[in-house]
């Protein structure tokens, strides 16, 4: 998917809008008040908001559906590319459900339980055109090896929900185990990943077959590396970095690795232990979890990574092997011009959208979580400003899993304390006296971005 020039549009419509800022706190829904299904966030204004699906509607459907609906990801690739939307339910029954945008209709395709797959949070389409979530389930150091912490990959994702073919997938031979959420794919294909947890690691996988065209050989072999920026020493550095790797080329774990034996008794790589020793130092940092891709026009690519404890967005410049801080409460307030401050708080999940705009969503609970636009006209790596666009007003619940699509930022409202998930479709819809801006802006900027590989 190519995206569009002007970064700065929607920029300039905010900056047009700045009199009618979204106010940082609104009041609770009632639980199970019917704005939950029908409009559960306060916008910006030039914002519209339309709620596609919600899990009481699957219930209703006899569709088996755990509830908790989580990260969203698209058919990058083939056939109707951008047709479906893929999402986990981060359950101990977890499993996957597929929204078709054309016709309304989800179904779930990955059965709750299914392998046992546990606490379903990422969600990522490959570049070989299959769809793999994973695990936001690991063990501490301390303790005996789970079962989980696993990545699965289903292989036909746009089958029929009867012929699904769900399998685990080892990440190389070594098979690394984390606490799964952001999966990223740069333009070589490597393939990034966290370990979501304080204290815990940046990670990423160098395929021996980058361009494998099935899961099974990409994840064969290869090289599993965690960020090292400096000298591994400081928390949440940022400046030049390195990765360390922890397999040998062929996959294998490195002598001096902590392996261990699971709750299932496979051989397993432990991924949140490893790079606390010595010979493996990794750079720790606070929650890692979600994780986005940016392409420049010049080529060189933006690794983003929410790091919820601390409060902070980083940048990893790929080419540079730079590691900056894109935004944190000190970040300037495009309403206020002052630094944001603790209105900016649990930054979650990322998204990017056409003009190349990351857009932060926070772990809060409803009435205070906010969701952020973030201007980067330089595109160095530090946003300039941020801005709220949506306030959540659900009880109970949290934003999940946006997805930007066409014009449209794609949200799960998760674990509401009535239980009815909803998936929300939130278009950006300039008011008409910021046309003119956005026209100016086609000779402002000839930047070029892409959310991914395709």
């Amino acid at each position: 998917m190519i995206l569009k020039k002007l970064p700065l549009a929607i920029a300039l419509v905010f900056a047009s809008q700045a009199h009618a800022a979204v106010p940082y706190t609104v009041p609770t829904l009632p639980v199970g008040d019917a704005l939950e299904t029908v409009a559960p966030y306060v916008l910006a204004p030039g914002w519209t908001q339309k709620v596609l699906a919600t899990r009481q509607g699957q219930i209703d459907k006899n569709f088996l559906n755990s509830g908790n609906w989580d990260m969203i990801d698209t058919n990058q690739t083939g056939t109707d590319a951008g047709r479906y939307l893929f999402m986990p339910f981060e359950t101990s029954k977890a499993g996957v459900q597929r929204y078709d945008l054309w016709t309304g209709e989800m179904a779930t395709i990955v059965q709750p339980g299914a392998l046992n797959f546990v606490a379903g949070d990422a969600s990522r389409w490959t570049p070989w055109g299959t769809y793999l979530t994973a695990e936001e389930s690991w063990s501490d150091p301390h303790q005996t090896a789970s079962g989980y912490g696993r990545l699965f990959e289903v292989t036909n994702p746009l089958a029929k929900a009867n012929d699904i073919n769900f399998v685990q997938r080892k990440i190389t031979v070594a098979d690394v185990r984390v606490s799964h959420e952001g999966l990223a794919f740069d333009a070589n294909n490597n393939f990034y990943f966290i370990d979501e947890r304080d204290n815990s690691g940046i990670f990423k996988f160098t395929s021996a077959n980058p361009n494998a065209t099935n899961g099974a050989d990409f994840f064969n072999q290869g090289v599993v590396s965690v960020l090292r920026v400096g000298d591994g020493m400081t928390q949440e550095a940022t400046g030049a970095y390195t990765w360390v790797d922890l397999t040998n080329a062929n996959g294998t774990a490195k002598s001096g690795t902590i392996v261990k034996t699971d709750a299932n008794g496979m051989t397993i790589l432990d991924g949140r232990a490893t790079p606390n020793t010595i010979d493996f130092l990794g750079t720790n940092f606070d929650r890692p979890e979600d994780l986005e891709i940016k392409t420049l026009g010049n080529g060189d690519q933006l690794l983003f990574v929410a790091t919820t404890t601390n409060d902070n967005v980083f940048a990893l410049n790929l080419a540079s092997n730079e590691i900056s801080l894109f935004a944190s409460q000190a970040t300037i307030d495009a309403d206020t011009g002052l630094a944001v401050g603790s209105v900016f708080n649990s930054p979650d999940n990322l998204a990017i959208d056409e003009f190349g705009n990351i857009l932060i969503i926070e772990d809060q609970p409803g009435g205070v979580e906010n969701l952020w636009m973030t201007i980067d006209a330089d595109n160095d790596g530090v946003a300039e400003s941020v801005k709220v666009f949506a306030t959540l007003a659900t009880a109970g619940a949290e934003s999940t899993g946006g997805f930007w699509h066409e014009g449209k930022l794609y949200i799960n409202v998760q674990h509401p304390s009535s239980g009815n998930d909803v998936m929300v479709e939130i278009s950006a819809v300039p008011e008409p006296e910021t046309y003119a801006l956005m026209l100016a802006g086609l000779g402002l900027v000839g930047f070029m971005a892409r959310r991914r590989k395709v």
